[in-house]
């Protein structure tokens, strides 16, 4: 690489382009109600959609995005996601119907994916095995600062200019981090290395892939996992103003809770090339299930009215355990793509997204207005990611061979 940007520079630059993700949800969580209000909503759409959908729509981005940014380089497919992020990003922001701000949304989960599959494609081109995993937790712990900062600076948006300026600041954000990405990163992925954008060859690669049995059943696990994130996410607004008639001061407590995946992100980075990801994952696994299993019988025991303070701090320790397995989950299942780094990490994001929107939108049908149900999806989760990693502890861990 010619370009003289330095090591903690690529991984601020990188925490921000995938960051581009979780502003895109959460600075929006705080003006849900009031987008419901604004354009309405019908059975059998509701205000839910505009954040499950957006993650639907990353499922197919990412698998568009991931191979062409193994045919045209990391650049131009995340360039390309920006734009169609962008584009998105207006269709949603001049709205007047729900229906439109879901297809907006959509379109913003299709371009959303490039940043975020490019960003990992990039990571894998210059990394490997537990200094990778050391990578993706130090980007996580800058990337946790979003989650923490953006419900509240929304909430100010959207008290001064209503909703549709949180659209605005995404178009904002966007350009300036497309424009630091061109004038800054270097290319990671030389010419001689690219895989042309061929069908059959993406079939055959795909294949190979998913056939996989160690990759396939990391991938599912990672979506398990980051359902339960979406499933909290999707519902947390609503959960708390209906147990504890939160509303002004939901910003605090999404901050506080966020905290933990942050924490959890700095720990790992400190401590996985010490114990290994594979073991620290599998702590983190059983950490998530036990948390979900007495949250569950707290929840139930209390008739689905968990005391704030006891909620609290059952959620700290499930994030703290969600905030382990990202960047493990992701570092373990890229170890294995070798030189179809950009399809398999679309395959892995594409692949947990669906998963993770299934699992949300299936169990946020049987939310209730109390934590019972984000209890059990907690539980269900860790236990069902935890057999599902076991498992693949026993598949090939050599990289996978492209077909040329």
């Amino acid at each position: 690489m010619t370009s003289s940007i330095s090591f903690r520079e690529r991984i601020a630059l990188y925490a921000l382009l995938t960051s581009l993700t979780s502003i895109s949800i959460d600075a929006l969580l705080p003006g849900l109600r009031e987008i419901g209000a604004d354009v309405g909503a019908a059975p059998p759409l509701s205000t839910q959609h505009v954040i499950s959908l957006f993650i639907f729509g990353m499922a197919f981005g990412e698998l568009l995005l991931g191979p062409l940014s193994d045919a045209i380089g990391r650049k131009k497919a995340l360039v390309l996601g920006l734009c169609v992020y962008a584009a998105g990003t207006v269709i949603a922001m001049l709205a007047g119907t729900l229906e439109m701000v879901i297809l907006g949304r959509f379109l913003q989960g299709v371009g959303v994916s490039g940043p975020k599959i490019a960003t990992r494609a990039m990571i894998r081109d210059q990394f490997e095995g537990d200094a990778m995993a050391r990578v993706m937790s130090f980007m996580f712990t800058l990337f946790i600062l979003v989650p923490m900062l953006a419900p509240a600076l929304a909430q100010g948006l959207i008290a001064l200019a209503g909703w549709r300026s949180v659209f605005v600041a995404y178009l904002v954000i966007a350009g300036l981090i497309g424009l630091w990405l061109m004038v800054r990163q270097p290319e990671t992925l030389p010419a001689q290395k690219r895989i042309p954008f061929r069908p059959c060859l993406l079939f055959l690669n795909g294949r190979r892939i998913l056939s996989n049995r160690r990759v396939t059943l990391l991938i599912v696990a990672t979506g398990l996992v980051f359902g339960a994130q979406l499933l909290y996410l999707s519902t947390a607004g609503d959960l708390f103003f209906d147990a504890y008639g939160i509303r002004e001061t939901f910003p605090l407590y999404f901050a506080a809770l966020a905290t933990a995946v942050g924490l959890a992100s700095f720990t790992n980075a400190r401590l996985v090339q010490r114990f290994g990801m594979d073991r620290i994952a599998r702590a983190a696994f059983l950490g998530l299930a036990s948390t979900g299993f007495l949250m569950l019988v707290a929840s139930t025991l209390r008739g689905g009215r968990l005391p704030l303070a006891a909620f609290m701090v059952f959620g700290f320790a499930a994030f703290f355990a969600i905030g382990i397995l990202f960047g493990n989950l992701n570092a373990m299942v890229m170890r294995s793509l070798g030189q179809v780094a950009g399809l398999g990490a679309s395959l892995l994001a594409s692949g947990s997204s669906l998963v993770a929107t299934l699992f949300a939108v299936g169990m946020g049908n049987f939310y209730d207005g109390t934590t019972i149900n984000l209890s059990a999806g907690f539980f269900l989760a860790g236990v069902s990611s935890l057999v599902l990693a076991q498992v693949a502890q026993g598949g090939d861990v050599s990289p996978v061979e492209a077909a040329r």
